[in-house]
């Protein structure tokens, strides 16, 4: 039965799974005041398990990590903000995170299997045989899905600011973690993205610095922009410069600059116009 399902239907039951924790973590904090955690963790592994089936399928099929078009790349970036939260959001005893985690994935997985064109052009092979340019795309778009997490905990940040201002402190206001907790959160978050975005340079610059001409300088100046970006506001924040409204809105920020700078870097490359295959397993 599993072997006729092809690469896009698992990541459309995961996205359907997404949708589902989002939806019932939604009817619960309506009903009860406060997301189910548990509920909510859970259809969101395995709304993971399956888009890593179906990411895994086209890995096989194109030969590496699949990062070949503007669909591949968003469903990798969600794929890396849902393992990042499932490894160490339960160490930040924050159910809401999870909600939000969980409407993140939902939305940027079916935006990108709404869109037909994103997935029109088929590239095999992108980092041919080279394994430190496909580890500096992975870590790359790792950090990026550290950074998701980071818009995540900022705009909590700000709707807690609100909640404390406007003197809203019942309903679903009531079941946000504290500023500090959010603060120290966004903080470990920032301080990982910048610390994986630039392990993700050096391994580029290793294979760079032997081939410069291979290097597409928009590509290459956009992930150090965003990388520098990254580094002085957890600069500024360490020094006490950038604080609660600022730091939120500043982690906004950078996630919606990484996510713009995906759509440039993808149209940077050179496109082999084929079409992707129907991915499916191999009959035992």
């Amino acid at each position: 039965m599993f072997a006729a399902i092809t690469d896009r239907q698992w990541l459309w039951l995961a996205a359907a799974f997404y949708l589902g924790g989002f939806l019932l973590g939604t009817w619960s904090l309506w009903r009860r005041g406060r997301p189910s955690g548990a509920a909510v963790y859970t259809l969101t592994a395995i709304g993971y398990l399956l888009q890593l089936v179906g990411l895994g399928l086209r890995g096989q099929a194109v030969g590496g990590c699949p990062l070949g078009n503007a669909f591949e790349i968003y469903q990798f970036t969600a794929w890396s903000a849902i393992t990042l939260y499932l490894v160490v959001g339960v160490a930040f005893r924050s159910s809401v995170l999870g909600y939000f985690t969980a409407g993140l994935a939902a939305t940027v997985t079916l935006i990108s299997l709404a869109f037909p064109a994103w997935d029109a052009e088929h590239r095999a092979k992108i980092f041919g045989d080279n394994p430190w340019i496909e580890l500096h795309a992975a870590l790359a778009l790792f950090s990026y899905g550290v950074l998701a997490l980071l818009a995540l905990t900022s705009l909590m940040l700000l709707l807690r600011n609100f909640s404390l201002k406007s003197k809203h402190l019942g309903g679903f206001f009531a079941v946000l973690p504290s500023m500090v907790d959010l603060d120290h959160i966004g903080v470990r978050l920032l301080a990982t993205a910048v610390f994986l975005l630039a392990a993700s340079l050096v391994m580029g610059s290793v294979y760079w610095l032997r081939e410069p001409g291979s290097v597409d300088p928009a590509k290459l100046l956009l992930t150090i922009a965003v990388w520098l970006a990254s580094l002085i506001a957890f600069i500024l924040r360490w020094r006490g410069q950038l604080l609660a409204k600022r730091f939120a809105w500043t982690g906004l920020t950078l996630f919606a600059a990484a996510m713009l700078s995906l759509s440039a870097v993808d149209a940077s490359r050179h496109p082999v116009s084929t079409p992707p295959p129907q991915i499916v397993p191999r009959q035992p």
